[in-house]
């Protein structure tokens, strides 16, 4: 069997995978968050924090529960980064530098999990269960929460209630993302995945030197790690090393996991709403876009010429054999169309089209399917700016879902489009700008360039992958990616909100003959296209000057 071959039957197999958990899974989600009843550990959580799951929320209180909650995740996960030397099961690591620390922290509560360091090396036990995977759950819960606040605002009418934060947060967690992820450790214990708490081992020479390596809880960080779209590995090499996925099934596993909710989540969009052709419209522009990156990836990846290419059945540089290019293709454009940032290759040995392929798939802003809710209301606001050049076209006033688009909702999708891609171009302007943050490259000329935009684009996304020739672990990438990643994550969040509220205090406008139908082909057609010339616009002469430029020339 080609390997061409093998990564259709691959890519197929994930698909059927997908289309069976999306009915049931996309249901569920609509029931836990439509759901009034409380369960036990819920109401001990509720009364620990001191909240009221009944008392509805306006979006400004919706808002500072989301960012007061993590404010203080960044503050408790940076303080015991700080602390590591004096806490047990440090495995007599010392503790973190205070720029780190704030860096990840900032990265895993934004759900970045973007990493300057060594896991293996830098975290000890408590730190990496009870703190970073802690934020694993937490921060893929406060995603969900502000996107079902969206869909709120769009199923409701003359009020400006938008549900509780705090019931939200606790049912994603416990209902959803819990017991999914108990179920996927087992079956990555069962692939070869490690689960221990051991310590550092000597397991043997390697290159005149001795090698070592520590256990920990790895298979159950690493299934919440890709289902919560979170992508902090345990170790360094991330999901390339085999502790972590041991073989092509737990590859194409963690992929499925990596896609399970964003593309279910249309279907309870879809739900809460009242129109499941709705949510389908939106299911079908993401997997329109994520099919066809991973079709133009997998293309640029094997077809690209050369004798070592030939011999190697591809570009093998940077990927595992045991995955291939297939493998390897299919996962990273998974994991930057989604906010996850786990790589099983490393994307700056990737081919000059390929790493541009999955920087595009960052700065689309992680819409198809994106990440564990942010991918949704990324899509949905995505939708509005669509409905909005539709009526322009037309000269009506657009509608979306019952819903008048006027000034103030424009304004705010509006801001919303423009925070990261501000950020993204911005910081790299200035680090190209100044003499320092160019001594952490580790290429020249374009690929040099593609380091610096790949890892801003990264942060103000939200992904947290690595172009893995970039020397990140400096005062200066540190602080400022951790600042391009909180204001990525948290700012953007601002607008939904607020758009949210205006759109529920709204009363429903009567569906006439010509109100432009969002849940047909055509529109779904038009929101990719949206989509795409937006995103061109915005980044392409960035682009051109990085991986354009090298693909071209290579």
């Amino acid at each position: 069997m080609s390997p061409q071959v093998a990564g259709l039957l691959q890519l197929t197999a994930l698909i059927a995978a997908l289309a069976l958990a999306y009915r049931p899974l996309g249901d569920y989600m609509a029931r836990v968050y439509s759901s009034e009843k409380n369960y036990r550990p819920e109401k001990w959580i509720y009364r620990a924090v001191g909240a009221n799951p009944a008392a509805e929320m306006r979006w400004p209180a919706y808002l500072r529960a989301v960012l007061a909650f993590s404010a203080v995740s960044v503050l408790f996960l940076y303080l015991m980064q700080r602390v590591q030397g004096s806490l047990p099961g440090s495995l007599g690591f010392s503790s973190i530098d205070p720029d780190q620390a704030f860096n990840t922290a900032a990265s895993f509560v934004a759900n970045t999990n973007w990493q300057s360091y060594y896991g293996e090396q830098a975290m000890g036990h408590v730190v990496q269960t009870g703190g970073l995977a802690v934020q694993n759950f937490l921060s893929a819960a406060v995603g969900m929460a502000v996107a079902v606040a969206l869909v709120r605002g769009f199923a409701r009418s003359r009020t400006g209630e938008l549900g509780n934060f705090w019931a939200d947060l606790v049912r994603g967690t416990v209902r959803i993302l819990l017991p999914i992820s108990v179920i996927g450790a087992i079956v990555l214990v069962a692939c070869g995945a490690i689960q221990s708490f051991s310590g550092i081992h000597e397991v043997g020479q390697f290159m005149g030197g001795t090698q070592e390596w520590n256990g920990g809880a790895v298979a159950s960080q690493e299934v919440i790690k890709e289902l919560g779209t979170n992508g902090g590995g345990y170790f360094n090499a991330n999901s390339s090393h085999p502790f972590e996925n041991p073989d092509p099934f737990s590859n194409l596993f963690e992929i499925f996991l990596i896609l399970l909710i964003p593309f279910a989540l249309t279907r309870t969009f879809g739900r809460m709403v009242g129109s499941l052709k709705q949510g389908y419209a939106i299911l079908g522009a993401m997997a329109v876009i994520w099919i066809g990156f991973t079709a133009l990836m997998m293309w640029t990846e094997f077809a690209h010429r050369g004798p070592a290419f030939e011999i190697a059945g591809g570009a093998m540089e940077g990927k595992e054999t045991r995955f291939g290019i297939a493998g390897s293709s299919i996962f990273a454009v998974a994991t930057t169309l989604t906010s996850t940032g786990a790589v099983n290759s490393f994307h700056s040995s990737y081919t000059g089209f390929g790493g541009g392929i999955t920087m595009l798939g960052m700065q689309l802003g992680e819409i198809a399917p994106g990440g564990v809710g942010s991918g949704l209301y990324g899509m949905l606001i995505m939708a509005i700016i669509a409905v909005f050049i539709a009526g322009l076209m037309v000269g009506r006033t657009p509608e979306y879902l019952g819903k008048k688009i006027g000034t103030r909702q424009i304004k705010l999708a509006a801001c919303y489009i423009l925070v990261t891609p501000a950020l993204v171009l911005g910081f790299t302007a200035v680090a190209m700008a100044l003499p320092t943050p160019a001594d952490s490259m580790t290429n020249t000329g374009a690929h040099g360039f593609s380091e610096i935009l790949y890892a801003y684009t990264s942060g103000a996304n939200n992904n947290g992958s690595a172009f893995a020739g970039l020397n990140a672990d400096t005062q200066w990438f540190n602080t400022t990616i951790g600042i391009a990643m909180l204001l990525g994550r948290f700012l953007p969040m601002v607008f939904v909100l607020a758009l949210a509220g205006s759109l529920a205090e709204q009363k429903p406008v009567p569906e006439t003959a010509g109100t432009l139908r969002t849940d047909k082909p055509l529109y779904a057609g038009l929101l990719v296209g949206t989509i795409l010339i937006i995103t061109g616009l915005t980044y392409f002469p960035a682009l051109a000057l990085g991986p354009l430029a090298e693909g071209l020339a290579s």
